[in-house]
């Protein structure tokens, strides 16, 4: 049901806006990526803005996917956009209505960077959400597109990829693409943050 869901443009159109934001990333242990997102019930210009920075960050840190609330917003949007895809998928109020079988995979999160990994996956995700326009669709998913739709409606709800890793073994560490001086937090700082973030 959609009957609650009001779109709105309140400006003449919102592509003429041109400007867009990288938006900062929360990172575990932030506690923004352990609330639940809160449904969207309208669509206006500045949830349409949210979605563009949403994306320009994602193309930004080369990822796949992006939950609201790893940007700090509680609100039930994601973007999707695979290597070949041409544009992004934006889900609005993601859900996902099946699952089928198990395959493990590996894993990682913009949200836990240097570290990645193994995890029990769905084979086929069966999924429904909104578009930008507030148009309801639905999409069956295997492979790469089922993981991340996973992975961000887990965000949405508040759950992160380590939650489903059952052998502390199967997560592990990534060498850094940037030293201490552009940055990046120590190998210390990192193993703090991810024993933060599972409580």
């Amino acid at each position: 049901m959609v009957a609650d869901f009001v779109v709105k443009y309140p400006c003449s159109s919102f592509t003429e806006v041109s400007f867009l934001a990288v938006l900062p990333l929360r990172l575990a242990p932030d506690l923004t990526l352990r609330q639940k997102a809160k449904r969207i019930r309208n669509i206006d210009n500045a949830l349409l803005r949210l979605i563009e920075d949403m994306i320009e960050t994602m193309h930004a840190e080369s990822g796949v996917g992006l939950a609201a609330n790893q940007v700090g917003v509680l609100q039930k949007v994601a973007v999707i956009q695979l290597p070949e895809d041409d544009e992004a998928m934006v889900l609005i109020n993601p859900e996902i209505t099946r699952r089928e079988g198990e395959r493990e995979i590996e894993e990682g999160c913009l949200s836990i960077p240097g570290y990645r990994g193994t995890l029990i996956r769905s084979e086929t995700v069966r999924a429904k959400a909104l578009d930008r326009n507030g148009k309801l669709f639905r999409i069956t998913a295997q492979d790469l597109l089922a993981q991340a739709l996973e992975h961000e409606t887990g965000h949405l709800n508040g759950e992160l990829y380590i939650d489903h890793i059952t052998n502390p073994d199967n997560l592990y560490k990534m060498e850094p693409r940037h030293n201490s001086e552009n940055g990046s937090s120590s190998a210390e700082e990192q193993e703090n943050s991810i024993q933060a973030a599972k409580g």
